[in-house]
């Protein structure tokens, strides 16, 4: 299939595809130390997703050919830099691990870069865990460059979970 053909399967997650969504994050070592695919999945997955749902500046959306085989978060985000351009973030890639290398992250990162272009965005910018050297070389591979240093604070969640 070309990138054209996938780009035609790509859509907005529904509710119903969730836990398939969560499996795919759960599916690498990374992602199996973090995420709790576990059925039934914990309230703070389906508060998550609503709130992604409600507000049009995120899309989570996945690649469906008959499963859930890939799927990322898409955001906007205003800025005053860049003479106040909006900025598209890339989250959260996954392509199914008995999937990877037949060109659906391809296809589903360049969908994401044209919605970009078409919402009128100045920049898309990805993050990518250091541990993922083959999803650097792909990232590159697409013309995106690693110009930055990114760091993160880790957080406790359990005050907020113990609130759900």
């Amino acid at each position: 299939m070309t990138e054209t053909d996938w780009a035609g399967k790509i859509r907005d997650a529904r509710e119903g595809d969730v836990p398939a969504v969560v499996a795919l994050y759960a599916d690498d070592p990374l992602g199996r130390a973090r995420e709790q695919a576990a059925e039934p999945l914990p309230a703070s997955y389906w508060i998550a997703f609503e709130a992604i749902r409600a507000d049009p500046r995120h899309r989570l959306v996945v690649l469906d050919d008959g499963e859930i085989a890939a799927t990322l978060q898409l955001s906007f985000l205003p800025h005053l830099v860049r003479a106040g351009t909006e900025r598209a973030q890339i989250e959260a890639v996954r392509v199914a691990s008995h999937r990877r290398g037949t060109g659906l992250g391809r296809a589903l990162l360049g969908w994401a870069v044209e919605e970009a272009r078409q919402r009128g965005c100045g920049l898309v910018q990805l993050t990518t865990d250091a541990g993922r050297p083959d999803a650097h070389r792909a990232y590159e591979a697409l013309g995106f460059t690693a110009t930055h240093v990114g760091m993160k604070l880790e957080l406790d969640p359990a005050a907020r979970h113990a609130a759900l």
